[in-house]
């Protein structure tokens, strides 16, 4: 079984000082984690928990310290439902040498801990006029955008932060003759895999262990980055082409 940092280097990576490919470290890791994928260490590397190393053709190398790292990560979610938030900065107070306690989303009472919800963050917002700097448009075109549902503000009138990204590439998709009725199939599309996403992580979200709860978060992010990932390869293949 893999040991965390704090108790020693893991059997089945210590063995070795020889990198590893994220093959090899699935097998390792699959001992005591037996549902992780290729997918999940590739998310985990992605939000920025591990870094392994590449090589010159851009395949990734694990070194044994990667491998605990990530069985840390894994057991801190299997175990205690902790957001990747927490997690990491956990693992950077390690790294710092301080003597931290394993994070706990709960309180105590009575000699047990008593789960609790964490407090959502409050999702970055800016205003319409932010919006149109940000895009480079005016009034008229984020008007156009929104009655086709591509850009939609938010109650009080602001909108949320991911909504400059939408508006300049809405944007730069312009510059080349690409209409906003154009992008409603592109909207469309957003909307259905966003469906499937909430249908697989509902269980989670009406769990009722708050912690569970709490995970939805992780695994709606995780599932998004894969969902992401595969709409841009099936474009790229329907299209023959490959972006750096």
């Amino acid at each position: 079984m893999l040991q965390t940092p704090s108790g020693g280097a893991g059997h089945g990576a210590a063995a070795t000082d020889r990198l590893m490919s994220i093959g090899t470290v699935l097998n390792v890791l699959r001992e005591e984690f037996p549902e992780v994928t290729i997918s999940k260490i590739r998310f985990l590397e992605a939000e920025g928990l591990i870094e392994p190393q590449r090589t010159p053709s851009g395949y990734r190398k694990f070194s044994a310290h990667d491998v605990e790292r990530l069985g840390h990560v894994l057991r801190m979610q299997r175990d205690h439902y902790l957001p990747l938030k927490v997690i990491r900065e956990h693992l950077e107070a390690m790294e710092r040498g301080e003597a931290v306690p394993l994070p706990a989303l709960g309180r105590q009472r009575d000699g047990d801990t008593v789960p609790e919800t964490p407090e959502a963050p409050t999702a970055a917002r800016i205003g319409r006029e932010e919006l149109l700097a940000a895009a480079g448009v005016g009034e008229e075109e984020l008007r156009e955008w929104e009655s086709y549902g591509l850009v939609t503000p938010l109650e009080g009138g602001a909108y949320d932060a991911e909504a400059a990204t939408v508006a300049s590439l809405i944007a730069e998709l312009g510059r080349f003759g690409i209409e906003p009725r154009h992008l409603r199939v592109m909207k469309a599309a957003a909307d259905r895999e966003a469906g499937l996403v909430d249908q697989v992580v509902a269980p989670l979200k009406r769990h009722r262990n708050p912690q569970t709860r709490a995970h939805a978060e992780d695994r709606t992010r995780e599932l998004a980055g894969l969902t992401v990932k595969l709409h841009a390869a099936l474009v790229q293949t329907a299209l023959g082409v490959r972006l750096p």
